[in-house]
């Protein structure tokens, strides 16, 4: 009880724009870095294989505590729904509009029409309702996108499984050590 209400104050608390947390500096590969760490034992346990692929160092402007709550809900569906002897990989980006985080896994995914619907809160599919869970975390992680000026993305990740992409603006972006920025008039 207390953890779903927790969820749900800081669900209400992003779309609001009042959460207690600053924004600040971070390193997306090091939040990525220790969300792996602390769900390795999970995916090991699961018999999953969780990595982190090499990527550009991005550091943007954000809340290291919700965007951390936010890929580790995205990795605890991606470990929970993902079959043993499957992946679950995060990626760090940087593309011309802006930087990914995203989380691909080799589970059943999510079927299409269901994609818009999961976002709200307490929606769980049919094939989930065995599962424990409230039916937060995708709104929640949608809420921490939303206060980040981001978008949360669902597709296909082919050959199977999903794929989870938090999209951050340009505008977001501090640095990418070794590669010039444009600015955002360019």
């Amino acid at each position: 009880m207390i953890a779903t209400f927790n969820a749900l104050l800081l669900i209400a608390e992003t779309d609001a724009g009042t959460t207690r947390a600053a924004m600040a500096a971070l390193d997306l590969g090091e939040v990525s870095a220790d969300v792996v760490e602390l769900y390795e034992p999970l995916a090991e346990d699961k018999k999953v294989a969780l990595t982190l692929m090499p990527g550009p160092a991005v550091v943007i402007e954000g809340n290291r505590s919700l965007i951390a709550q936010a890929l580790a809900n995205l990795v605890d569906n991606a470990i929970k729904y993902t079959p043993a002897g499957g992946k679950v990989r995060i990626r760090v980006n940087v593309t011309s509009d802006g930087v990914e985080l995203s989380v691909a896994d080799t589970g059943p995914g999510i079927p299409a029409a269901d994609r818009p619907r999961v976002t709200e809160r307490f929606v769980r599919l049919e094939a989930s309702r065995n599962s424990p869970g409230t039916g937060l975390g995708l709104s929640l992680v949608a809420a921490v996108a939303h206060f980040h000026n981001a978008e949360l993305v669902l597709e296909d990740n082919a050959p199977t499984g999903l794929k989870a992409v938090l999209r951050f603006p340009k505008m977001a972006i501090r640095s990418v050590p070794g590669a010039p920025l444009k600015s955002a008039a360019e």
